[in-house]
């Protein structure tokens, strides 16, 4: 059997539903909520406005295309360790293949150095996926030949996305950036801020997180966005994305070389191609766990995200307030880890805070941000066996000594003071 890879670098370095009333006694003001925003996690309306037709080299305005349910866009940069897996994702699409009501179109780019298979060309290609029985050869039409491009520049995805939308327009969206992952971690080499996905190896390039959200602020009405990649599924990450789209899928932990399960969920939605954004996401969830057993991968209802700052903050408030910097230590070292051990379950971190303050304040705070976290943030979540207290939703919180400042420069610790409680934590 061969080693998995998985996808990410080596670097050094239960609480039930609670109702609206059981807030408001809980203290939390619900004034700056809409009972829209509260009254259940829900499916968004995901009526859209028709897209301006698309304009030539010219400027001169083209006929529209007609529009399909959905169209599925893929970026996958197999320019490193990943190729050969990628060459096999773009067979499993192809196992199912583009219909009359569902698009699926890929971004393509390979390297010299890793794999020789199906050709060993180099380069970036843009194929629109048609179904074949060949399993081993990607045999759908090569739509545009871009030859080399630097696949670890975030502008290169919006090219892409534009592109799609133009040419392939649909009803509903689905951006998948496929590609090593490390969530939030100090070197990308394109910013200080640090961590991200995309790692481009020609170029020594990738895409950070503030430059992940510019991506999706600027390409427009995209109802999911997936990584499939490790370890993007953080707060930090989702919080800097923020409503830029409706969904977001991600894991926790690592994922194994092969990452998704392209051709199972294409499948149901080839077979159903008006499901929801929230129902093709769970798909997307269900058949990569159902797969990788002792994996975990969540889905963000992103409309909640601008919330997560008030619970976070009267959390952490309490806290500090209370003086529970042991309790918070032990919780900390405890709660459940990944790869990057700096990375924990944020619910499983509260919960265990929870289970152990004497504080009642602390208690009440932490019961509120589970309840948000649980009910109304995490809209979908799938354990694996090794992960059992994997909720949805890491964060970043170093057990040792060392800080990195460059953490404050993202929007998750402007809007939040989970920075501050980091530094707390870690004093003497």
């Amino acid at each position: 059997m061969n080693k998995i890879i998985p996808k990410i670098f080596v670097f050094v370095l239960a609480f039930s539903f609670a109702s609206a009333a059981t807030f408001a006694q809980s203290g939390f003001d619900l004034s700056n909520i809409n009972s829209d925003d509260i009254h259940s996690v829900g499916v968004p309306d995901l009526s859209l406005p028709e897209p301006a037709p698309a304009e030539d080299k010219t400027g001169s305005s083209l006929k529209p295309l007609p529009k399909k349910e959905w169209t599925i866009m893929a970026f996958i940069n197999a320019k490193n360790d990943l190729e050969k897996f990628g060459i096999e994702d773009v067979n499993e699409m192809e196992k199912v293949g583009s219909s009359s009501r569902v698009n699926i179109v890929v971004e393509f780019g390979r390297m010299r150095g890793h794999s020789s298979a199906d050709g060993d060309w180099t380069g970036a290609r843009r194929l629109y996926i048609r179904k074949d029985n060949n399993s081993s050869k990607v045999t759908s039409p090569i739509v545009q030949n871009l030859g080399k491009i630097n696949m670890g520049d975030w502008r290169e995805v919006i090219k892409f996305v534009k592109w799609a939308k133009a040419k392939y327009p649909a009803r509903r969206y689905m951006l998948i950036i496929w590609n090593h992952g490390s969530g939030w971690l100090e070197g990308n080499p394109v910013r200080e801020t640090g961590k991200g996905i995309s790692y481009d190896d020609e170029t020594g390039n990738n895409i950070d997180t503030p430059q992940l959200a510019l991506v999706l602020a600027r390409v427009g009405n995209i109802d999911i966005y997936a990584s499939d990649a490790c370890l993007m599924q953080m707060a930090s990450v989702v919080y800097e994305i923020g409503s830029s789209v409706d969904y977001i899928i991600g894991s926790e932990e690592v994922e194994p070389g092969r990452g998704y399960s392209y051709d199972k969920f294409l499948a149901k939605l080839k077979s159903n191609p008006s499901m929801s954004s929230l129902e093709l996401a769970k798909e997307v969830v269900n058949s990569y766990v159902s797969f990788f057993s002792g994996n975990t991968q969540s889905v963000i209802n992103t409309k909640k995200t601008r919330y997560l700052p008030k619970f976070t903050n009267d959390f952490v408030d309490a806290v500090m307030k209370a003086g529970e910097k042991n309790v918070a230590k032990v919780a900390r070292d405890s709660a459940e880890k990944y790869n990057f051990e700096d990375n924990k379950d944020m619910y499983n971190f509260v919960e265990l805070v929870v289970g152990s303050t004497k504080s009642k304040n602390v208690r009440k705070k932490g019961e509120l941000l589970m309840t948000f976290l649980d009910k109304f943030l995490i809209a979908y979540n799938k354990r694996g066996v090794f992960s059992r207290s994997s909720h949805g939703l890491a964060v970043y919180l170093p057990e040792e000594f060392f800080y990195s400042y460059t953490y404050r420069k993202l929007k998750w610790a402007d809007d939040t003071k989970w920075d501050e409680f980091i530094e707390w934590l870690l004093k003497k």
